[in-house]
């Protein structure tokens, strides 16, 4: 068993890619974030934008 773990710890196969998947989500969360924290601020510059254009008058 001892001789198992070791050759089990000592390979790197799988390492390339657990570092993606980590990478990926690390990305991905950032973008969720970024997401979340100007989706308010797009939709008080489009609620802005409507007023003041309903104000025109021809």
């Amino acid at each position: 068993m001892r001789i198992r773990f070791s050759r089990f710890y000592k390979r790197e196969d799988g390492a390339v890619t657990v570092d993606w998947v980590v990478l990926t989500a690390a990305v991905v969360g950032l973008m969720a974030g970024g997401y979340y924290m100007m989706r308010q601020g797009a939709t008080d510059l489009a609620d802005g934008t409507t007023t003041f254009m309903q104000s025109w008058t021809f």
